[in-house]
């Protein structure tokens, strides 16, 4: 990844503490220090199992029974808290620390939790229709997380995001920054369509899509402080 976020000067004005977006992340670290405790072919073996297998839920593809530890349809949440190595569990817990905490601001704790899970679902399946028999799991938060750049394009788009590019560091607005993202997931993508990507640039768009659509229905209702009379 060219760019890493570090910083932004959006503050909260809701909730003080986003216990959501950091036991989030807890979870995925925690996760992380499991796998990597295993020996390598079984690690794979709880990718199996634990991520998501398009052609398990899509298509006729059947795991061993000792792999199929879970119902298929688990796999589209449980796939959300593991990664790869340590460079992908970074990258996704910058961006997941840095947005979701306003994300979480603007719908509250409990919708946020709902929020963040149902964009990662839906994004592993618009991963999974792209090639429904793929055998390839696929794990990673980054679903997810793409579906709370897309609601905070919509909730903050003039908010400014320091950024690592490459060793410079920018100030850039956040709507130049994920629209600049979200147009490099959506070139690789159409690139990458059908294939066994080593990214998932359909899950990172399905969920991006979702991230917008959903806002209406989990952003809280409440007004903000210097509205309430």
């Amino acid at each position: 990844m060219p760019f890493m976020p570090i910083h932004d000067d959006n503050e909260r004005t809701r909730i003080d503490t986003p216990f959501v977006t950091w036991g989030a992340i807890l979870v995925c670290v925690v996760a992380f220090i499991w796998q990597s405790s295993l020996p390598e072919a079984m690690e794979y073996r709880r990718l199996l199992a634990l991520g998501f297998v398009p052609g398990r839920l899509l298509g006729d593809l059947q795991l061993r029974p000792d792999l199929a530890i879970l119902p298929a349809s688990f796999s589209l949440v449980t796939t959300q808290f593991l990664h790869g190595d340590f460079a992908h569990l970074l990258g996704n817990m910058a961006f997941l620390y840095i947005f979701g905490d306003n994300v979480e601001d603007a719908m509250g704790h409990l919708r946020f939790a709902a929020f963040f899970l149902l964009c990662g679902v839906l994004a592993a399946l618009a991963h999974g229709v792209t090639d429904p028999s793929s055998a390839v799991p696929l794990i990673g938060a980054s679903g997810a997380i793409s579906g709370i750049l897309g609601a905070y394009l919509v909730l903050s788009p003039r908010a400014r995001i320091l950024v690592l590019f490459f060793v410079v560091p920018l100030r850039l607005p956040a709507w130049l920054l994920v629209l600049g993202w979200f147009a490099v997931q959506f070139f690789f993508g159409l690139s990458t369509f059908g294939e066994d990507a080593k990214v998932a640039y359909w899950a990172h768009i399905g969920g991006f899509a979702a991230g917008i659509a959903l806002l209406p229905f989990f952003r809280a209702s409440w007004p903000r402080p210097d509205e309430a009379g």
